[in-house]
């Protein structure tokens, strides 16, 4: 296992599509400890592949409090089968972008399918914040940022502050 360096915006990896996984082999497993290492090292809830520049479907996430034992999970071309009508709001923030969190509104109940490590099919349902981290992360996948939820003025304001400060970072190693 090795922690891996987790890309902030606006790498534009973060925008990108990732490929479904074909077989789950000791690569990905490897990839799901390098990513739960990462996870709990950041410290984060969940982490998905591409916020480590690696464009495959899969994410890892344990919503477990500080005091209770660690359940991590990982899921594997992980999709919502369904979603409940009834919504959510949950303060958000992602390890890709540092130090910042908004309240996002998503379905408060999910149906999710998807792979483990060992490249069973599983189904679970999921609520409360459980639902909400599944869904941030499958986002992931999908390029998708929780800032693309935000009002445009929210949205820009941050993006920009992220876009100078990589601008300020390219300078001092320059």
């Amino acid at each position: 296992m090795s922690k891996r360096s987790i890309l902030v915006i606006p790498d534009p990896v973060l925008r990108k599509v990732a490929a479904p996984v074909g077989t789950v082999d000791d690569g990905v497993r490897a990839l799901i400890d390098d990513m739960l290492e990462t996870m709990y090292a950041a410290p984060g809830i969940g982490l998905a592949a591409p916020q480590i520049g690696v464009l495959d479907r899969v994410v890892v996430l344990d919503v477990s409090g500080d005091d209770e034992e660690k359940q991590p999970m990982a899921l594997v071309n992980p999709e919502i089968v369904w979603s409940s009508e009834e919504l959510s709001i949950h303060n958000e923030g992602c390890l890709s972008i540092p130090e910042y969190y908004e309240e996002v509104e998503r379905p408060a109940e999910v149906g999710v399918r998807f792979l483990d490590r060992d490249g069973a099919e599983q189904e679970i349902r999921a609520d409360g914040l459980l639902a909400t981290c599944i869904q941030h992360e499958i986002d992931h996948l999908n390029g998708v940022l929780f800032i693309d939820y935000l009002s445009r003025l929210k949205r820009d304001r941050v993006t920009k502050k992220f876009a100078k400060q990589a601008r300020l970072a390219a300078l001092e190693k320059a």
